[in-house]
């Protein structure tokens, strides 16, 4: 966030290498991986963990809330970072904070250590993704976005496919342990590799973090993100639910009120002003509603409601990494020749479909219908994402591109946990208490949560209506020619 019109950045750093721009959309899809893999893959082990600690699997929840907890508080401040202190040095240390944080988990011996080291863990994963992405903006041209964040949106799409196959496996054969020291050799590597091979953009002018901004705008957040994690548990009032609600509104309102007579916030709110970056985060935010519960639905339908075991459940839901890997290689075509509005509009309602389609699966449905439907699942979220990440920076400028990264950041997090508790609250909702005992009422209860989730994405067509035709050219339109084509 410099104070000058542009950003001086680009002309301090010299021109990646060709190796570097090979290897530079690994290296971000690796830091992607770890982090995305590290929350669904503890999630199996929840029981195992809590067993070995001597506490109820009621009390992980703080383990699972704590990392959410962190990644809310600091993802807000990635971008003045990468801009006052440089993208290879913030994105190495995110890789080192995450991986030390987890060779500290791994050698915890009681639960309030766990607590504490997942926090560390938490910061450094609030750097990678988006100040990983801010390098790939200021790195390539705006017409090869398409192809690189497809490349890069892969591992999210596939870590919570394997997460808990792996989970279970290693709890079953190995150690908890081992879960968190998968990490160490992991992010040993790309530490070597960042260093060697990531450019370190940087501004010249970088103004003073807005510590007001950031105390408002990170307590909002954090504690919006504990409710969502609560949300549902017996052990908190409605009472006590709704008064957190209301403060976590009143310091979000706080902060828009302050940011509004600064010169440079903690956010850039003003760049809501520009259509494409409005529509590319508010839809992403909608559409994440209804998608987010699918990892949660689906296990749940397979194994308590058609009677799967957890290594099972997981193969069903494999095809899902092969219809988002398939459909890569055709993204960039498709959003050239149908445009922005066009593909995010159709794919939307098909997602929703889909979803629908997902109340069809019951007891005596092929497995080869289960298998085929994730393969098209996966292949149009695999779309829907990569579409929405890259229309975020259509029409932002390279100085508000950290702003921009951040934000998006911020928002994406908020909806995969605001779409985890919609199909907890969904499901909670339509399951009868006891039905997890009555396998076909558990399975009438998830279709309803499905249905339910594919109208609410479906609905959310209407943000993306709001672009215009040719709205993006600039990212789906290979105008420039480069000779440098990064694997991917």
């Amino acid at each position: 966030m410099s104070s000058s019109p542009t950003s001086k950045a680009a002309a301090e750093v010299p021109e990646p290498s060709d190796a570097a721009l090979r290897l530079l959309p690994w290296l971000v899809a690796v830091a992607f991986f770890m982090e995305s893999l590290d929350t669904t893959i503890l999630n199996t082990a929840v029981p195992a963990i809590s067993e070995a600690l001597s506490v109820t699997p009621l009390s992980m929840k703080a383990v699972l809330a704590s990392y959410t907890l962190s990644l809310a508080v600091f993802i807000p401040i990635s971008g003045w970072m990468a801009d006052r202190f440089g993208t290879r040095r913030v994105f190495a240390s995110a890789i080192g904070i995450f991986t030390f944080g987890s060779f500290l988990c791994g050698i915890s011996t009681n639960i309030h250590l766990l607590v504490a080291f997942r926090v560390v863990q938490g910061m450094g994963g609030a750097m990678m993704v988006p100040v990983g992405r801010l390098t790939l903006v200021r790195t390539f041209p705006k017409s090869d976005l398409v192809r690189i964040m497809s490349f890069v949106s892969i591992p999210a799409l596939i870590a919570p496919m394997l997460g808990p196959v792996t989970g279970g496996l290693i709890v079953d054969y190995f150690h908890w342990r081992v879960i968190f020291f998968l990490n160490i050799p992991i992010g040993i590597i790309g530490l070597i590799m960042v260093y060697l091979h990531l450019p370190n953009y940087a501004e010249n002018d970088t103004p003073p973090l807005d510590i007001v901004g950031l105390i408002l705008f990170g307590s909002g957040i954090a504690l919006l993100s504990y409710v969502l994690e609560v949300f549902g548990e017996h052990t908190l009032s409605a009472r006590e639910i709704i008064g957190m609600l209301a403060i976590s509104i009143s310091l979000l309102i706080g902060y828009w009120l302050h940011a509004r007579t600064l010169e440079f916030p903690l956010l850039r709110l003003k760049l809501f002003s520009i259509r494409t970056f409005r529509a590319a985060v508010n839809g992403s935010y909608f559409t994440r509603l209804g998608i987010g519960g699918v990892p949660f639905l689906l296990p749940l339908l397979y194994q308590t409601g058609l009677g799967f075991t957890p290594v099972q459940s997981g193969l069903l839901i494999m095809p899902q990494a092969l219809g988002a890997m398939s459909i890569k290689a055709i993204i960039r075509r498709l959003l050239a020749r149908f445009g922005y509005r066009g593909v995010l509009i159709s794919n939307t309602i098909l997602i929703g479909i889909l979803l629908l389609l997902f109340t069809t699966i019951g007891q005596h449905t092929p497995v080869w219908f289960i298998l085929l439907l994730a393969f098209f699942y996966g292949g149009f979220t695999s779309l829907q994402y990569t579409s929405m990440n890259t229309l975020v920076y259509a029409d932002v400028s390279e100085h508000d591109a950290s702003s921009a990264s951040t934000i998006a950041s911020t928002m994406q997090q908020m909806s995969i946990s605001f779409g985890v508790a919609a199909a907890g609250l969904t499901t909670a909702f339509f399951v009868p208490s006891g039905a997890s005992r009555i396998p076909q009422e558990m399975i009438h209860g998830i279709h309803l949560a499905f249905r339910t989730l594919g109208c609410l994405t479906i609905f959310s067509t209407i943000v993306f209506a709001t672009l215009k035709r040719g709205d993006g050219d600039a990212v789906s339109h290979q105008k420039v020619l480069r000779q440098h084509h990064p694997d991917g």
